[in-house]
């Protein structure tokens, strides 16, 4: 995809709903999927980070096979709040252009509810491609609203993952990239992620 730019979100959506990755141990991950809602286990004054992209959700996780990664969980959540989440959410490194300054920066952060890297979307080969995949991070309020408004499903995929991964090492991609999740282009305007693109994007 040559013409794909450099910075845009991908994800699974519907007219309501946006899903999202993210892989625990399987004491937080069967239980969270088999309830469809986070166990008490689950820290939410520790900042979670959402994936929109299932290949960059592999290449975090080996493919389920890290430790404390070994259930990957597709979370359904509302678009009204992942969109909150990004009009809340300041650049977690500092970005010539963005930012007024170092200082600026940092105030933004300490307050932000949530946070954005941006770094290489993968292939199937796990390999960097050219332009970015959007990681979401929540802390504090975000996290919270994540855990009780936004999410309205929890689906364990960990065995789409090896499947997926077993059709890789076999060298069937054709077979592998028709398992994978159909991820399009979101709609974002400037007001959703203007403050979140570096200007050299």
């Amino acid at each position: 995809m040559t013409d794909e730019p450099r910075y845009r979100v991908r994800a699974r959506y519907t007219d309501d709903t946006v899903t999202v990755y993210q892989a625990y141990h399987p004491a937080i991950g069967v239980p969270a999927a088999r309830d469809g809602r986070f166990p008490a286990a689950w820290k939410r004054e520790r900042m979670t980070w959402i994936k929109p992209s299932f290949l960059w959700m592999m290449y975090r996780c080996g493919w389920a096979t890290k430790a404390d990664q070994e259930t990957v969980l597709a979370v359904e959540i509302r678009r009204d709040g992942f969109e909150w989440a990004l009009r809340n959410a300041c650049l977690s490194h500092y970005q010539t252009g963005v930012h007024e300054s170092q200082a600026a920066w940092k105030r933004e952060l300490r307050s932000a509810p949530a946070r954005v890297q941006w770094d290489p979307e993968r292939d199937l080969g796990l390999n960097p491609l050219s332009h970015r995949s959007l990681q979401l991070g929540l802390g504090g309020e975000a996290a919270g609203r994540y855990a009780d408004e936004w999410t309205v499903g929890i689906t364990d995929v960990t065995s789409l993952a090896h499947e997926v991964h077993r059709l890789v090492r076999e060298r069937d991609r054709e077979g592998a990239a028709r398992l994978l999740p159909e991820e399009r282009p979101y709609p974002a305007d400037t007001g959703l992620l203007g403050h979140l693109v570096p200007s050299a994007g």
